[in-house]
Formats: C-alpha cells, sequence, structure tokens
C-alpha cells in the first residue's frame, strides 16, 4: 500500500469521531476513511501514511449499507456540517452509544453504571445558533454563504435549505448572500488576507422566538448599513427580530472574533427560557446550541449530582451561568467560573433577573482564578470546552477533595484522557450516560458522575528508570500534539514540530536535545511565518506555558 494508490474496500466499523475502518482484500491493515457508515463498500485514495496506519479520503460509495436512508437535506454529502443524515435517527443513536460505552470501558478503572444515550427532543431544526462563512463555491466562482465544503479548507457550500436550523435561518442566510451579492464587494480571503465579508451569525431562541442576526466583515470597506436593516427587517419571520449587529473583525484567524460590535437595529441580546428559568444571551456567550436538548442534559446532570441543601458548587466554565443557576434554587451557594467576560456578565444578570442572589460569577481563565476564590466547594461540576480541563487546572481542582464531581464532555475523547488523571487521584466513575444534542453529526454530549474512593493505605514499591524514557511530549505543559491540535482549532492554522521547537527556543522553552535539528550546519530550515509563530504563542498561554 502506497500513498496515492486508489482502493477498494469494506467499511467493517466506525470508531468515535467519525473514523472509518476499511478491510481491503489482500491487505493485512485496515484503512481509516472517513464521513463513512457500516457495510459500506467504498473507493477510496491514500492520502496518509503514519506509524503504519493508513487514511484515505472517500472517493465514491460502490455500494450502500443496508441501514442507510435518503438524506431530508439535499446539501448532505457535500456540505461539512452534518455526519450522519443518511442514517435512520435511531441508527445514528445506536452507532454513538457503542463508540462512547467502548471508550468509557476503556477508560474507565473498574465498574460503572452505564446509562445508555438519551435522544435529543428534537432531531430536525434543533440549532439554536449558526455561524455562516463567506466564500466562493469554487476557485473563483460566485459570492457563497454557507458551511465549509467537505473536506475542504476554501470552498463553501450555499446551504439554503439546511435541515438543522428552521426557516427563519433560511430566510435571512438567502437575504444577507442577496445583499452582500448586490454591493459587489469581496469576501476575506483566508490566504491573501484581503477582502471585505467575513462570517454571519444567527442566534435563535426556541422558546421567546427571539433572533439575533450578527453580520462579522474587515473594516476593509464600509458597510452599508441602512440597507442591510431594511433588507433584514423587511422580511417575515416566524419569530422575532431582537437585533441587527455588525462586528469588525480583522484578525487573521478563521474564527469569529469580536474587535467591536455596532447596534444597527435592536439590541445586542435576546432571551431563552430553560427548565423554568431566563436566560440573557450575548452574541458571543456561550449557550447550549440545543435548547430542548440542553433541558435533558442539565436534567441528567442535576440528577448526578444529587443533594445540594448546604452545599457549595463550583460550576467551573459556567457560560452564561446556565448550570449555576439551575442548581442555585437547592443549594447553599454557587460560584461560576468562566473565561468570557461577556458570558459573565450576562450570567450576572441572569442569576438577577431570576432572582437568584446566592450565585456569583468570575471573569477568568479557571486555572488562573481558582485560587483566588475564597471558597471550599462540597460539590464540583465541569462544564469544559472540547479541549477538556487544562492539566495544571485539573490538579488544583482535584486538591479540593470534594466527595461528588459531575464531568459535562462535548468531547468525548477529552474526557477519556482527563479521566486518567482524575482516577489516578483516587476518584471513582460511578455513573457515565450521554446526552444526543447534536443529531445528524458525530457530536455527543456525555455526562459522568465521579466520587472520592478510598485510597489505598498500603506502600507500593514500583522501580523504573528514566534513561529510555522520551519525556520531551511531558515536558513544559504540553505536548507537541495538543499544542497543533489547539492551534488548528482556535486559529484554521496547521503548525509543524519544527515551528513549534523554534518558538520554544524563541520563548526561554526547553526543547528536546537534538529535536527538529538540521541535518548539516549549512542546512537552511523554514522559520515560523508571524501568524503561525502568533497562533503558536497563544497555544502556550492557554497551556501555561508562558
Amino acid at each position: 500500500m502506497k500513498k496515492g494508490q486508489i482502493l477498494e474496500g469494506y467499511i467493517e466499523r466506525v470508531d468515535f469521531p467519525n473514523k472509518g475502518f476499511a478491510v481491503v482484500e489482500d491487505e493485512e491493515k485496515k484503512v481509516i476513511v472517513k464521513n463513512t457508515v457500516p457495510e459500506q463498500k467504498v473507493r477510496f485514495a491514500v492520502n496518509k501514511i503514519r506509524k503504519g496506519q493508513a487514511e484515505g479520503r472517500l472517493l465514491e460509495i460502490l455500494e450502500h449499507s443496508p441501514e442507510e436512508c435518503q438524506p431530508a437535506c439535499p446539501h448532505f454529502g457535500v456540505c461539512g456540517g452534518c455526519t450522519y443524515q443518511n442514517l435512520p435517527y435511531e441508527k445514528q443513536v445506536e452507532m454513538k452509544e457503542a463508540q462512547i460505552h467502548a471508550m468509557m470501558d476503556a477508560a474507565v478503572d473498574g465498574d460503572y453504571i452505564w446509562e445508555g444515550v438519551k435522544e435529543s427532543p428534537v432531531r430536525e431544526a434543533y440549532r439554536n445558533k449558526m455561524e455562516f462563512s463567506f466564500g466562493d463555491e469554487y476557485k473563483d466562482g460566485p459570492l457563497a454563504l454557507g458551511m465549509h465544503k467537505r473536506g475542504s479548507f476554501h470552498d463553501i457550500v450555499n446551504v439554503t435549505e439546511c435541515k438543522i436550523v428552521d426557516e427563519d435561518f433560511r430566510r435571512i442566510i438567502k437575504a444577507v448572500l442577496e445583499f452582500a451579492t448586490d454591493t459587489g464587494l469581496p469576501y476575506y480571503h483566508r490566504m491573501r488576507h484581503t477582502g471585505f465579508f467575513r462570517h454571519l451569525l444567527v442566534r435563535k431562541a426556541v422558546r421567546t422566538g427571539e433572533i439575533l442576526i450578527d453580520l462579522v466583515t474587515t473594516s476593509e470597506a464600509q458597510l452599508d448599513e441602512a440597507r442591510l436593516v431594511e433588507k433584514l427587517t423587511g422580511l417575515s419571520y416566524d419569530g422575532k427580530l431582537a437585533g441587527i449587529l455588525h462586528t469588525t473583525n480583522n484578525s487573521l484567524a478563521d474564527v469569529v472574533k469580536d474587535e467591536g460590535t455596532k447596534i444597527l437595529y435592536g439590541q445586542d441580546y435576546f432571551y431563552e427560557e430553560l427548565l423554568g428559568l431566563k436566560f440573557k444571551i450575548t452574541p458571543f456567550s456561550f449557550f447550549q446550541t440545543n435548547s430542548l436538548g440542553a433541558e435533558v442534559l442539565y436534567e441528567t446532570a442535576r440528577s448526578y449530582i444529587g443533594e445540594t441543601k448546604d452545599k457549595v458548587i463550583f460550576d467551573l466554565y459556567s457560560g452564561t451561568g446556565t448550570i449555576a443557576q439551575i442548581l442555585a434554587p437547592v443549594a447553599k451557594k454557587v460560584v461560576g467560573v468562566e473565561i468570557v467576560e461577556e458570558a459573565v456578565e450576562a450570567a450576572k444578570e441572569n442569576a438577577a433577573l431570576n432572582g437568584l442572589d446566592n450565585c456569583t460569577f468570575w471573569a477568568g481563565d479557571v486555572l488562573k482564578v481558582i485560587d483566588d476564590l475564597g471558597e471550599v466547594p462540597d460539590l464540583i461540576v465541569l462544564d469544559p470546552p472540547r479541549d477538556g480541563v487544562h492539566p495544571k487546572a485539573l490538579e488544583k481542582i482535584i486538591d479540593f477533595g470534594v466527595e461528588r464531581m459531575v464531568y459535562i464532555a462535548c468531547k468525548p475523547t477529552s474526557l477519556a484522557r482527563d479521566l486518567e488523571l482524575l482516577q489516578g487521584r483516587g476518584y471513582q466513575v460511578e455513573r457515565i450516560g450521554c446526552v444526543d444534542l447534536f443529531p445528524s453529526t458525530y457530536h455527543i454530549e456525555t455526562v459522568v458522575l465521579l466520587s472520592k474512593g478510598e485510597v489505598d493505605s498500603k506502600k507500593i514499591r514500583v522501580e523504573f528508570s528514566l534513561e529510555d524514557m522520551d519525556m520531551s511530549e511531558f515536558q513544559d505543559g504540553a505536548t507537541y500534539t495538543q499544542i497543533k491540535d489547539y492551534v488548528l482549532e482556535h486559529s484554521g492554522l496547521k503548525v509543524s514540530n519544527l515551528y513549534i521547537s523554534q518558538i520554544k527556543r524563541k520563548c526561554g522553552i526547553e526543547v528536546g536535545k537534538n529535536y527538529n535539528l538540521p541535518k548539516s550546519e549549512d542546512s537552511r530550515q523554514p522559520q515560523c511565518p508571524p501568524e503561525k509563530e502568533k497562533a503558536i504563542r497563544e497555544a502556550f498561554k492557554y497551556f501555561g506555558m508562558i
């Protein structure tokens, strides 16, 4: 087997997140082919061979699985937003459950109660937030507004018939694309770093029906604000338009970043209701994207945490304070910590709105703030971003020694990694359950209850040698892989080990002996570009390395 080879194979199984394992005739090793489902026969091109594992790019489905169905969305297969619309919902849940159960079995020491997957109350039009990107449908093609094409960093698919949002989202995306096309202004080119239109952010509450629209551009041209407002206020909505905003973003990274937001119409917030509480949500604050599914998730978390009377609870990575306020009525006090200041201000307002005076919220990184809280918790709820909990922050959390901890994970692989440290420090996994907040995709929420087990006091003598161990990946707070993953997720840039080691040296961080040195003194190595250096430094800051 070699790179570039075209092969055919039968998909034996699919592991999380969407790694199909293709069995190829006359080949000993299976090939990972993404975006497949079990029992398909596929043709693919081998595009990567690393450490003996081959990966392939899907070219064609030769034979469909008997489990497949006709996707409801006309964009499926081209758009990269959904993965499993070609499977009935029950089969999607069945596959996710098998994947996460196997992963947790491998990660957990000892017995635990597996509670399966709770289904989403809604299977279509469930999202309350979407970030659409501007681009072209193909190189030098017409302006497009939608989602990235599957497997492409550049091409954008117009998703005017997207099925995971409701009709109001579809009306808005069509209107904004018409407006942008009529202006004649270019989209922001991710490689050349020039252009005007970047993203469209749309949020809509399920219970109140309120809609917030935010157009994100660079400052390279002048936005015709009056014309945009006229276009959007002239639409007929099923919900109610709460506000139209214009955000400026001149950063190099292909992410929605607020460098100044102006209200063009209405207000810069809207309200949603969950479990009898009201929440004020601002453009960039975190709130679960499936409101009705979030109720199932938070009810599950509340049942896991158990008795809270006279207890002090820490809600770490608290977003707009949703979990904190759901727990507050039956707790002595809840302390929330969230890095996004805008979300913290919203959380404070939400607590006042709901008449809760036993909630306090801190703005800052959990790693840096946790020492200053001035409280000792009885219980802790963790709801971190996809990267999971920073190892140093997790050590501090463990040091509180709380009897129960509930971990809510949107990325089970990060959860599995963190469980290793938690169990190593004396916590036992009691219960695990999942809630499917993201039908048609491979994403899923996992909830874990951990309790402080009895640590065996018997002394065990362990002998080992460091001489033959490669310790480079355990130094300086994060591995090269973790840094690369962080940079890719937060800036959209791919960086090499070489670039990381170059910036480590610039920052005075020790680099493993002979790591990435040239083969001869006359060799010239590529130097890390400024935008990648900036992204790597941001990763260093996140992992507490500088």
